[in-house]
């Protein structure tokens, strides 16, 4: 497991750790992916990057989309998006940025220490 250093982000979620198929954010441990808002973390059902599509991100359509940029962790590798995906999101007025898991969950505590209106959905690692 990976951990990061905790940075306090005034109530916003916060990825502690990542790595053997689990997430310790702000404080929660949760097995699998996971999709991270401003202020919620919920089970996400991505298995793998190619099982991203439209219908598996409906989650952010029920959620308060308090969220401008979406960073989207891939698994272990990189991936990139379909048209599909990158015209859902659109729809959403939402910027995506792919890359491997463990970048998305550093960028992620980056860009929420500034204060930035950012998400994460983020495929689990081993």
């Amino acid at each position: 497991m990976t951990k990061l250093t905790n940075v306090p982000s005034a109530g916003r979620q916060l990825v502690q750790a990542y790595g053997d198929g689990i997430f310790r954010v702000s404080g929660t441990t949760f097995n699998g992916s996971v999709i991270i808002l401003p202020h919620m973390t919920m089970k996400w059902a991505a298995q793998s990057y190619e099982s991203i599509t439209p219908t598996i991100l409906e989650p952010l359509t029920r959620a308060d989309l308090s969220v401008e940029l979406l960073l989207i962790g891939c698994g272990a590798n990189i991936g990139f998006p379909r048209d599909d995906i990158r015209n859902y999101l659109k729809e959403l007025n939402i910027t995506s940025e792919w890359m491997d898991t463990g970048a998305a969950c550093r960028t992620f505590n980056v860009l929420v220490a500034e204060d930035r209106a950012v998400g994460a959905a983020l495929i689990a690692v081993d």
